[in-house]
């Protein structure tokens, strides 16, 4: 078990490193998008920033065994898991407020994904950036109370 709760501790950080430069490279542009070309941009590193989460959810599910039968749903239920505190396997990794923010990202990433013809609409991808820049600074003390949770196991 300790060699699991290291390996995941491990692969947090390296997915943590991946989101701050995510957010480094979201720092670099407009508060708000103003044009087509830069709503492709923003919009990019809004899908990539929630992979990056999404794969810090798949981890900790996996290594507590948090197993999500119903494929449909897959990825909206990976979320709400991680704002769950599991009694007996693991507390919450988000809070209600990370959990609000991240969800709109999601949707976001959804239609960002299947997207083939039309243009992005800029209305929806500043408030996705507004939304993310308001999850920069609530969820760092989300994570740092997960791993020190994983400190405890460890």
């Amino acid at each position: 078990m300790r060699e699991r709760v290291l390996a995941l501790r491990a692969d947090i950080i390296g997915d943590l490193r991946s989101i701050e430069q995510i957010f480094d490279r979201l720092g670099h542009h407009q508060d708000t998008v103003a044009d087509d070309e830069q709503a492709i941009i923003v919009g990019y590193y809004l899908h990539t920033l929630y992979n990056a989460f999404e794969s810090i959810f798949q981890q900790v599910a996996e290594a507590f065994e948090n197993d999500i039968a119903d494929r449909s749903q897959w990825h909206a239920l990976l979320l709400k898991r991680m704002a769950l505190d599991i009694e007996g396997i693991r507390p919450r990794l988000l809070s209600d407020e990370s959990y609000k923010f991240l969800n709109e990202m999601r949707q976001f990433r959804h239609l960002f994904r299947s997207m083939y013809s039309s243009d992005l609409d800029i209305e929806r991808v500043n408030l996705v950036l507004n939304r993310a820049r308001r999850l920069e600074t609530c969820y760092p003390p989300d994570i740092e109370r997960f791993l020190a949770y994983l400190d405890d196991l460890g």
